[in-house]
């Protein structure tokens, strides 16, 4: 039976022709392309593209039993296919090596996969004998993969996720990239996937009390649910800035599938559109909003976008290609007041210089609160940030209360001393992954490098790494955007790495960082111009 599960065999190559550490994708008939690496005199075949978003990995970073992809950082385990770091859901199929007498490499392929990239590792039923129940607070990357974990390691008692949103959970990171795209079709899963796996969701409920002497979350809608154990990963919300006239209609902030279908609606070729702030969102707004209306201008207090990450330099470009795209840009400024019309709609914003700017929709990309108001009084410590402090393994001082995401405050690798707390799509998923396995009952520590990236006009900026930096050195040309960024420190050390147009730079060093090594400025270029810090990577 298992046997008629498998095409039949089909050359590939001759064993030879792959050499030890080698990736190569191999594309031959009758089956889909496969990933062929050789280690420790081993053939494996793996699906050779990313499932998150199809990125070839035989352009990514080898090292020993595992691959990263090339533009997002994402891990898969060679032996298993199956994904450990991320972002992303789905794991790689893995086929059938063998060599024949002659030497001929020979891989079968299941039927299942015949016509797909992604595969979803085994899970779970709920088991109605098992009367412990886990409770996941927050329909997010966070909590989506943490329920999927949870069932994937053998869970099968009571799950429940609570999602403040109506809307299953899905990919924040594309709301403002599809234009008109259905909500379903930015869904991490269908609704059926729930059902069949015994997830209880609990859509457009949100956290109202969390009572750790009864070890009972209270929600919204009355609701309450005892717990055995319990991940919190309720993310942010968009702030909205204390300007005069910032309740007027036609302003808006970005932060969920129901702000962005709400803006699209509004922009046509007669839309006047102000962006306020640098963040990523906003950014990307202003990218994707400039081919639809009328005009485009990004208002922000810094005098180039992603400061923070990627640096005057990287910045300073960046402005040149939102100006080449005919953003109107006002950098070092601000807006001190919103003007309205009778109707009590937006007409122009006022800025720091008393000038005013045309304007009938308004966009606030002016950072994000952690929620966790519902804490208070739960005995768990709330920072003055609102993040909330955890251990190694995304444990709270309060017994079987796991946080994660965006509101945890938590250890990184890289060589920072200090806990942070870091706002990114890739690294929330990577904590829901971990939560489950320790909730599971595994030892698992966090091992997460932060791996940032965003495309503006086609072009993908990516950053691994996270700290301050005194320095910065391109390599390459930023005027073309073919460069590596090194970002360096008061001791010389490389903090991050950024890159365009240059992959898989910024995963190989998130795969260097994930060994357990540093850089430092000596070891980046040789006499005669090498990355010879490259060959650091263990194989």
């Amino acid at each position: 039976m298992e046997e008629n599960e498998y095409i039949d065999p089909v050359v590939v190559c001759h064993k030879l022709e792959v050499q030890e550490n080698e990736m190569r994708q191999v594309d031959a008939s009758g089956i889909p392309s496969i990933l062929l690496v050789k280690q420790s005199g081993i053939l494996r075949a793996v699906g050779a593209m990313c499932p998150h978003r199809g990125a070839p990995l035989a352009k990514g970073v080898l090292s020993r039993n595992r691959v990263r992809c090339p533009w997002h950082g994402v891990c898969f385990n060679l032996e298993t296919g199956d994904i450990e770091n991320f972002p992303g859901l789905d794991s790689l199929p893995c086929h059938r090596v063998n060599v024949d007498s002659r030497g001929q490499v020979l891989v079968q392929v299941k039927r299942s996969y015949l016509l797909r990239h992604a595969r979803i590792k085994s899970m779970a039923c709920r088991n109605w004998q098992d009367q412990r129940h886990f409770v996941v607070v927050g329909g997010g990357p966070s909590g989506a993969v943490c329920v999927e974990t949870l069932r994937q390691e053998g869970f099968t008692g009571r799950l429940t996720l609570v999602c403040g949103e109506k809307h299953l959970p899905y990919d924040r990171t594309r709301i403002m990239n599809l234009l008109n795209t259905y909500t379903k079709n930015l869904a991490l899963r269908e609704e059926q996937f729930y059902k069949d796996y015994g997830i209880e969701m609990q859509l457009g409920v949100s956290a109202e009390r969390l009572d750790t002497n009864c070890n009972t979350l209270h929600c919204t809608n009355g609701k309450t649910f005892p717990y055995d154990k319990i991940y919190i990963a309720t993310g942010y919300s968009a702030v909205t800035p204390n300007i005069p006239g910032v309740h007027l209609k036609n302003v808006k902030v970005i932060r969920n599938i129901g702000d962005a279908r709400s803006i699209f609606k509004m922009v046509d070729k007669s839309t006047q559109v102000v962006c306020l702030g640098s963040s990523f969102m906003a950014v990307e707004a202003t990218a994707n909003l400039v081919s639809r209306a009328r005009s485009v201008t990004l208002v922000a207090r810094q005098n180039v976008p992603f400061k923070s990450t990627l640096g005057e330099l990287i910045g300073q470009r960046i402005l040149k290609l939102l100006e080449e795209n005919k953003v109107d840009l006002r950098m070092s400024s601000g807006i001190i007041r919103i003007l309205g019309n009778s109707r009590g709609e937006v007409v122009a914003v006022k800025l720091l210089d008393n000038s005013r700017i045309p304007c009938n929709l308004l966009i606030l990309g002016t950072g994000c609160q952690c929620n966790t108001d519902f804490l208070q009084r739960s005995g768990i410590n709330i920072n003055p940030n609102g993040s909330v402090d955890v251990n190694d393994f995304l444990q709270t001082k309060v017994r079987n209360v796991y946080v994660g995401g965006d509101i945890a405050n938590a250890y990184i690798l890289g060589g920072f001393p200090d806990r942070v707390n870091i706002s990114h799509y890739g690294l929330a998923q990577y904590h829901g992954r971990i939560a489950a396995l320790n909730m599971s009952g595994h030892i698992a520590k966090l091992e997460a490098i932060p791996f940032f990236y965003t495309v503006i006009f086609g072009r993908a900026f990516r950053s691994a790494g996270y700290g301050p930096f005194k320095d910065v050195v391109i390599d390459g040309s930023l005027e073309d955007l073919q460069f590596v960024a090194y970002f360096f420190d008061d001791y010389d050390k490389v903090t991050a790495v950024a890159s365009c147009g240059r992959d898989p730079m910024v995963a190989q060093f998130a795969e260097l960082v994930s060994q357990g090594k540093e850089l430092c400025r000596c070891q980046i270029v040789d006499p005669k111009g090498r990355n010879y810090w490259l060959t650091k990577l263990k194989l």
